[in-house]
């Protein structure tokens, strides 16, 4: 069995559609699924359990003989949430405990981290997996925070060679856009609160820059498909030998104004773009640049091409958002 935790969320969700057309195996989905649609993101998936976090360790004690990967991509991952104590018992002390069960019976774990750790990065984004380059990320609200606390950890076992699982790899995800997200509310990527701002005022609305370097609308990110996240999970899955810490992005950035008009284009609309102060509470975490060090990964081994902007918004837009059914 693989163990998909997050499994009715973002990436997740997709990653348990491209296990299911792979077939061969059974896939057990981890996750809380509340009380609005987030539940949808599954609905079209043959799963064999599911799970919620809270019954994750126990379930895993009975079952792990069955159990041969762990993608844990569950986790706290609104940016604005300032509950430490509850990010720190969801995205460190759970990755901690999962861990352990699988170096203790040999399984094999791909976890999410994030480019939060990288804070605003004047440091860089380099995946080096050190105990030195990490002290050297400055995250800048606590959910970046607790990502670098893990991989921290999974740092020191590296350097030591001690309490590692037969496969284990980092995935530091930048800027991921695609189906599926809809539940995240003003979580989501830029991508579908575009296309509705787009579709209700023909305009899009950006951030005006209040950095120097920057022009308005020309703020960078590495924007990355979700399907180009999945073909990675894959890919090492396919790989057993390959372990490490592995930025995940196109080594590419884009501006924003990009991004817009490349919706835009999907649309089949003239781009109008208006552009607004940044909020007071966003201003001081801001960050006008992010783009993925790819060196390692392309190093171990994966030599695929990413999916350019234009072409995955337009398959965003024209196959999901603009469907009578956006789900995958």
């Amino acid at each position: 069995m693989i163990v998909v935790t997050g499994g009715a969320g973002f990436i997740g969700s997709n990653l348990v559609a491209a296990l299911e057309d792979r077939g061969g195996e059974e896939i057990v989905v981890c996750d809380f699924l509340g009380n609005a649609d987030k539940w949808r993101n599954i609905a079209k998936r043959e799963i064999t359990e599911l799970i919620t976090p809270d019954d994750l360790l126990k379930w895993l004690v009975s079952n792990i003989a069955s159990v041969h990967m762990v993608f844990h991509l569950g986790a706290i991952s609104s940016t604005v949430e300032r509950d430490v104590d509850l990010i720190v018992a969801n995205n460190f002390r759970l990755s901690q405990e999962l861990w352990d069960i699988c170096v203790r019976r040999d399984v094999r774990l791909i976890y999410a981290s994030s480019a939060a750790t990288y804070g605003d990065g004047a440091a860089g984004f380099d995946d080096e997996c050190s105990l030195d380059a990490m002290r050297q990320l400055r995250p800048l609200n606590p959910y970046g925070w607790s990502k670098l606390l893990f991989d921290r950890k999974v740092a020191r076992y590296a350097d030591r060679m001690t309490r590692l699982p037969g496969q284990w790899a980092g995935l530091r995800f930048f800027n991921v856009y695609g189906p599926n997200e809809y539940h995240k509310g003003n979580q989501r990527s830029v991508v579908p609160q575009f296309w509705q701002q787009i579709r209700e005022t023909g305009q899009a609305r950006l951030f005006k820059s209040e950095h120097p370097d920057y022009g308005d609308g020309g703020q960078m990110r590495d924007f990355i498909h979700v399907d180009d996240c999945v073909q990675i999970m894959l890919w090492l899955y396919d790989n057993y030998g390959i372990s490490g810490l592995f930025n995940v992005g196109t080594g590419k950035a884009r501006t924003f104004e990009d991004m817009a008009n490349a919706i835009f284009s999907a649309q089949g609309v003239e781009p109008s773009i208006e552009y607004f102060d940044m909020p007071d509470n966003v201003r001081d975490q801001y960050q006008y640049f992010t783009q993925a060090r790819i060196d390692r990964l392309r190093a171990a081994g994966y030599d695929a091409p990413f999916t350019s902007l234009e072409d995955g918004v337009r398959s965003y837009v024209q196959d999901y958002l603009a469907a009578d059914d956006p789900y995958r």
